[in-house]
């Protein structure tokens, strides 16, 4: 059984604690003249993205609901309260788009957000520390948890079972084994 790691993107995440907003996409250009806006996702829950939803728009967070959502290859056109024509949705353009930490689903158990991971330590299954997660990079076969020692190097851990051996988000350490390199 292979551990399932959601993502969701957090920029300026903090180290430790949860971030009161999670990115899940961003606003790219306007659609056509009515105030549709593709809007690229950047979530695992696409389909959490619906009329009516609040959502909170660039670095200042400000509150914007959805009044419209349609596919549109593969991404979204959506549409916000107030906004009625391209000039108005052209402002939007390039912002990102966030909801509420406290609203997102609960996953099932073994699955975590990336932002409840980072700033984690981790530890051999003796005890010894291997260091801090700063970073998850995403690729094609399993993310990989980039942790940094106390000596500030890096050490890079695939997020597969045989090296994740536990995770512990109460006290913030997960047990890890680490990988035999031939």
């Amino acid at each position: 059984m292979t551990r399932q790691i959601n993502r969701v993107k957090i920029p300026g995440s903090p180290l430790t604690g949860e971030p009161e907003y999670v990115l899940i996409g961003r606003l790219q250009r306007p659609h056509g003249v009515t105030g549709e806006i593709v809007f690229g996702i950047h979530t695992d829950f696409p389909e959490r993205v619906t009329t009516g939803k609040i959502v909170f728009l660039g670095n200042k967070h400000l509150p914007r609901k959805f009044t419209g959502i349609r596919p549109f290859n593969n991404n979204l056109l959506v549409t916000f309260e107030n906004i009625k024509n391209r000039e108005e949705a052209a402002e939007l353009t390039n912002l990102e788009v966030f909801v509420l930490t406290k609203d997102l689903p609960k996953l099932e158990n073994g699955q975590y957000y990336h932002h409840q991971l980072i700033g984690i330590k981790a530890v051999l299954e003796d005890g010894t520390s291997v260091g801090t997660l700063r970073e998850i990079l995403v690729t094609g076969a399993n993310d990989v948890y980039v942790m940094v020692n106390l000596v500030g190097q890096e050490i890079l851990l695939p997020a597969v079972e045989s090296v994740i051996l536990d995770i512990n988000l109460e006290t913030r350490f997960m047990k890890v084994k680490l990988p035999e390199w031939e």
